[in-house]
């Protein structure tokens, strides 16, 4: 499957040659170095480890720099694995770039969404507004949180106030509008999680047609 590591640089829109027009997220996609390659005969399982966007070498500690000194791969900020089935098709140093992947290609994009901080149930949730009126002493409120006498208490997972956003999001199914394999950039139709410089996995869809 293709894999690659991205961030996100933020959201524009384009022209098709018809005159229609297509929001799209710009994501900065590699490139990736391979640090390790992990085979079913070592480590249990194949994959290969892979590095994205440079670092200088006092924001490392000491044993990722004897880490990327023993691959001779330049010292990067995110390191990330990507399970495949056959690693004798990459090498260590290896870079993988953002033309691995075409217009019109089928996407999911995982990332961190915003955190909100703590948020009422309106928000978090889409509850109801209570009555407005001057007499009415419930606006935001939760509403009823339990029964009377039995079972007298709050079940565990009951929707309230807390905190929001902040959690992995995996968006499925988008499609790559343009592909700048110069710039390694990836216009990607609609939005996808997170914010502006915010890290991001892209890899080929799971939903199969």
């Amino acid at each position: 499957m293709k894999n690659i590591i991205g961030k996100k640089i933020g959201m524009t829109q384009i022209f098709t040659e018809d005159g229609a027009v297509i929001p799209v997220t710009v994501v900065e996609a590699g490139p990736l170095k391979i640090i390790q390659k992990k085979t079913v005969e070592n480590d249990g399982y194949n994959a290969i480890q892979v590095g994205f966007e440079d670092v200088k070498e006092n924001r490392i500690n000491k044993p990722l720099k004897g880490h990327f000194d023993k691959s001779g791969v330049e010292y990067k900020k995110h390191i990330k694995e990507f399970t495949i089935e056959n690693v004798d098709e990459f090498e260590i140093g290896q870079e993988i770039k953002a033309d691995i992947f075409e217009q019109g290609d089928k996407i999911d994009v995982v990332g961190i969404s915003k955190g909100k901080g703590t948020q009422g149930p309106i928000r978090r949730y889409n509850y109801s507004r209570g009555p407005e009126a001057h007499g009415s002493k419930y606006h935001r409120a939760g509403g009823a949180r339990a029964a009377a006498s039995y079972p007298g208490r709050v079940f565990k997972g009951a929707k309230g106030m807390g905190r929001m956003g902040n959690e992995r999001v995996t968006v499925q199914n988008l499609e790559v509008v343009k592909v700048d394999s110069d710039r390694n950039l990836l216009l990607i139709r609609g939005a996808v999680p997170g914010p502006k410089g915010g890290l991001l996995v892209i890899k080929e869809t799971v939903i199969k047609k």
